[in-house]
């Protein structure tokens, strides 16, 4: 609280304010709600469907099976309206907290068969995301308990003591063993289900996965690679390229968000200042690189001829990810209220900034001009994750105290 205190006295006098003058007003929108309640009937068939992204013309939800690294972001994003409603009871009514409660966990009952045979892999972690949400709201709920340490159990399966990381992309040579970047965010699921469990030997497989990832993805710049190709049998880095962004030397926006975040959250689960190092080069690398408009770029290297797209999911997840950052520099003792503080302001300018350009009242979807995959021509769409991580920014900011309803 002391440091919560020290940081509001070093902020700009506007972010405190009640007046919200530097949040856009669309983060407490009504249309929140109203969109979230007619997206939830889309889960309602058999079998499970989920949007990931919406069409590029009319802003329409393209649904998908469930068997989708996507999948749990929707009923996660119930979840968050579930926390909202706690949060924000004058502008959500105290009694829709129950509502959400019961979207949420309806709608992930469509993943519950992904625990016997998914083919996503190593984003398993991403699955697990309203099943630990649901842990928050109850402990010792059986289902969401069986889910976590299955899907925690799935994940440490694929873990390679001799290159020190879990797998990514499965390949026909087995000893072309593929980390991604992304795969930084799936780590929490072996945090949660060590604590569940006492099985330190999670804890200790995410911990080398970071350790690994902040060795050779990460570049002295605080830029990133994408995909870091190991030898399963060596461990040697055999190559180090880009699957989604511009070139094999360029710097992938989403990529350098989910680093950002991730290893800002190896700090909160571990304590160690060499990840909090870490996130802290990303972090510099991102907002040093932003264009003068402040609109997150595809890929931060990318030719400005023909237009590169935007992606407005990266500039979420990196808001989220500056976000935890600023909560662990004032975790720190004596708290860095000043690095913290510049965090939380650089997070601020970002959602401001993607918000005024891209709100869509008229979409499906919150936001638009996320970019999935630009190589593969899929860019310009509404994006569900960039939607969930819209709300958990609003969330946080309430939280901290930095934002009212």
């Amino acid at each position: 609280m002391v440091a919560m205190q020290l940081l509001l006295a070093l902020l700009p006098v506007t972010v405190v304010l009640a007046s919200n003058s530097l949040l856009p007003k669309e983060l407490f929108s009504s249309l929140i709600a109203q969109k979230l309640l007619a997206t939830s009937q889309l889960t309602t068939g058999t079998p499970t469907q989920y949007p990931q992204y919406t069409t590029r013309d009319t802003g329409s939800w393209v649904l998908l099976g469930a068997d989708q690294w996507t999948s749990g972001f929707l009923p996660a994003t119930f979840y968050a309206l579930y926390e909202r409603a706690a949060l924000c009871p004058l502008i959500m009514g105290s009694s829709t907290a129950n509502q959400w409660l019961d979207i949420g966990r309806g709608s992930s009952t469509g993943e519950i068969p992904l625990e016997i045979h998914t083919g996503v892999g190593h984003d398993v972690g991403f699955l697990s995301f309203p099943f630990v949400s649901e842990l928050s709201v109850n402990p010792t709920n059986a289902t969401a308990l069986h889910a976590v340490n299955t899907f925690a159990t799935a994940l440490a399966a694929r873990f390679n003591p001799i290159v020190g990381c879990t797998r990514s992309w499965d390949t026909a040579d087995p000893t072309d063993f593929q980390v991604i970047i992304d795969n930084m965010m799936n780590l929490e699921v072996l945090f949660v289900s060590a604590d569940l469990t006492g099985n330190d030997t999670m804890r200790q497989m995410a911990i080398s996965h970071a350790d690994k990832t902040s060795e050779n993805h990460v570049r002295a710049d605080g830029s990133s690679f994408h995909v870091v190709e190991y030898n399963a049998t060596t461990g040697i880095v055999d190559a180090r390229y880009t699957s989604q962004g511009y070139s094999n030397s360029s710097t992938w926006s989403r990529g350098q968000s989910w680093g950002i975040y991730g290893f800002a959250n190896m700090h909160k689960r571990t304590g160690l200042p060499r990840f909090l190092d870490t996130a802290r080069r990303m972090a510099s690398y991102f907002l040093t690189n932003m264009p003068a408009d402040g609109i997150v770029p595809w890929d931060f290297n990318a030719p400005l001829v023909p237009p590169r797209p935007a992606d407005s999911s990266a500039a979420m997840i990196a808001t989220n990810g500056l976000l935890l950052l600023a909560q662990q520099e004032l975790s720190l003792r004596p708290p860095n209220t000043t690095g913290a503080a510049y965090y939380t302001h650089a997070a601020i300018k970002l959602l401001n900034d993607t918000t005024r350009a891209f709100w869509k009242p008229e979409w499906q979807s919150l936001l638009s001009n996320g970019t999935v995959n630009n190589p593969a021509a899929n860019n310009l769409t509404g994006i569900v994750y960039g939607d969930y991580y819209f709300i958990k920014a609003g969330n946080e900011l309430v939280r901290a105290g930095l934002a009212h309803c």
